[in-house]
């Protein structure tokens, strides 16, 4: 550790070259100027240091005193991390407002989990038991909702001396002694390193979003990497929202990386009241915030985001299936991108630097389906869904081009769609899934037609796009009648199937049963109105029959176990069609 202070020599908005620093390494934590501002060594060239500096840097001059730490950025983990709201160094923003007022004062200090709280602590194991790293000593009931599992930390493995009787312990309290170490239930982790895993899987499970077009159509699973790219207004942040507040995950990480303060607050605000169908808890039991918004430095936005994949590892080694959502992505590149052009390097496309590509798969890598490190067989998953931002909705941009080398399952945002009133805005034919094989044997588990409906409802889609060009030329009376229905299925589709309405509490969520329900009954009619062509039966008769109304309005009906209004859709269905061809 470098115990001797160095002084600035170069300050330049979030950049600070330091030197007299000899000794420091790349990624160590510097102090910087008599506040104290919190820094990272980015560069080290002889005696000097380049250092992002992760908080306002107004007032610094040269010959100011910057202070070496030897200790690399890490975050704090243990008991409390749900339900707080942390800045992108991990500063609680509600202790900071008590301290400083609503805006962050630069330099403010406070520890990122209370030294003070005390939790109820039961342990799991017995003087003499033999533990490795990664076995659980014990939990502490963290909300309602969470259970959380006190570990071996990484690189400790023994016996056990000592554990501590049930009762009320802080954080910072001896829980345990593992071969002469003392273990509490604070543990501390460099956030740029990966926490360690066993092994990674390969996703088998979908993980469930409610969101028909993203579980039917392009599924994403349990562990696996996804980004969402759209143009200003196509709603990625309403998706965003949609998909924390009602996907099926233990555990939700949302990081607002230099997006909007109002974005921030109306999820912070919905968080808090709205009700979790599963726990009858609300979200925020299950739920951290990183808030890093476009009006805090720009620096911190690497930060707040491998503080927030930090996070998702260690609730993912409790054996939880983990969700972290990062808004936008794309933010964090432009900040890289002003960093990159103050330290005056080579600019890639575009003003990017060329690291681009590989900081962003530094941060996508880190999901996935693991065996989790400890004695005991169990798995979790980190899932990521990042926002990306394309000006202009052009996605030849670097930030979505780099992106889409990374992940498994794009959901591309469509201005025109959105124009149109359509949520979720999910182009069906420019978005994709690479999990579609590696998911299909559980869809398979509720009904063996998935497969083949998935693939139907597609080629449909595309027909459609196809017939749409004959349209325009020739009008739709002049298709023939089996085309002309092709459009109206597609239709049937993309408004009373693929459409969502994300402030409906019965819509916003399609269980997957619900869903193949709703997708058979639409293959039924398709089917049943091509047997009716064949017989004579008229295009404008399918059109103008009651059961159309009922399907419309299917999205509607609330899932539960009773699903009998369901198969009346299909009786239903079924007679209208007979009486259609017997009066033909």
């Amino acid at each position: 550790m470098s115990m001797h202070k160095g002084i600035i020599h170069r300050v330049s908005g979030p950049l600070v070259v330091a030197e007299n620093v000899r000794g420091v390494s790349i990624y160590e934590v510097i102090e910087v100027g008599e506040e104290r501002l919190i820094g990272e060594a980015i560069g080290v060239e002889g005696d000097k240091a380049i250092i992002q500096v992760y908080e306002d840097t107004t007032g610094l001059k040269v010959g100011d005193p910057v202070y070496p730490t030897g200790q690399p950025l890490s975050a704090e983990l243990g008991p409390g991390l749900i339900k707080s709201i942390f800045d992108g160094i991990q500063r609680p923003l509600p202790v900071i407002e008590a301290l400083s007022g609503i805006f962050v004062r630069k330099g403010v200090r406070t520890t990122p989990l209370p030294r003070d709280k005390k939790w109820h602590f039961i342990p799991l194991v017995k003087p003499g038991d033999k533990v490795v790293e990664g076995d659980f000593i014990g939990y502490v009931n963290e909300t309602e909702v969470v259970k959380h599992y006190i570990m071996v930390p990484p690189g400790i493995n023994g016996v056990i001396e000592w554990v501590a009787s049930e009762g009320d312990y802080s954080i910072v309290e001896p829980i345990a002694k593992i071969s002469g170490k003392e273990v509490s239930m604070l543990q501390k982790w460099p956030v740029r390193r990966p926490r360690p895993y066993k092994e990674k899987l390969e996703p088998r499970e979908p993980f469930i979003t409610g969101i028909r077009v993203i579980d039917f159509l392009f599924p994403l699973a349990k562990g696996g990497k996804a980004a969402v790219p759209g143009g200003f207004g196509t709603g990625k942040t309403v998706l965003l929202h949609t998909v924390t507040k009602w996907s099926e995950a233990d555990i939700t990480i949302y990081i607002g990386c230099g997006e909007r303060g109002n974005e921030m607050a109306d999820a912070l605000n919905s968080f808090i009241k709205l009700i979790d169908p599963k726990t009858g808890k609300t979200m925020m039991e299950r739920s951290i915030f990183i808030a890093n918004t476009s009006n805090m430095p720009v620096a911190a936005r690497e930060a707040s985001i491998f503080l927030g994949i930090t996070l998702g590892e260690y609730y993912r080694d409790m054996g939880y299936n983990i969700l972290l959502v990062a808004d936008s992505t794309s933010r964090w590149a432009e900040a890289m991108r002003e960093i990159s052009g103050r330290l005056e390097e080579l600019p890639g496309e575009e003003g990017f630097p060329a690291y681009l590509a590989s900081r962003l798969a530094q941060f996508y890598e880190r999901s996935g389906y693991v065996k989790t490190i400890g004695s005991a067989e169990r798995s979790g998953s980190l899932t990521i869904m990042g926002a990306v931002s394309p000006p202009g909705a052009d996605f030849s941009e670097p930030v979505t081009q780099s992106t889409l080398r990374l992940i498994r399952a794009l959901y591309a945002l469509d201005v025109n769609l959105a124009y149109r009133r359509h949520y979720p805005s999910i182009n069906w034919l420019t978005s994709f899934s690479l999990y579609i094989d590696n998911v299909t044997e559980w869809w398979s588990k509720i009904s063996r037609e998935y497969p083949y409906l998935r693939e139907r409802f597609m080629k449909i889609l595309q027909r459609e796009t196809e017939l749409e060009e004959l349209v325009r030329l020739v009008g739709a009376d002049a298709l023939p009648v089996e085309d002309r229905l092709t459009l109206e299925v597609a239709r049937i589709i993309r408004e009373d199937f693929l459409q969502q309405d994300a402030f409906s509490l019965v819509d916003v969520f399609s269980h997957p049963v619900k869903t193949v329900k709703m997708a058979t009954i639409i293959d039924k009619f398709y089917e049943k109105a091509l047997e009716a062509i064949k017989l004579g039966v008229s295009f404008e008769k399918i059109r103008g029959m009651k059961i159309r109304e009922r399907i419309a309005r299917m999205k509607h009906i609330p899932f539960g176990d009773n699903t009998k209004e369901f198969d009346s859709i299909l009786i239903e269905m079924e007679e209208e069609f007979k009486n259609l061809r017997e009066e033909s």
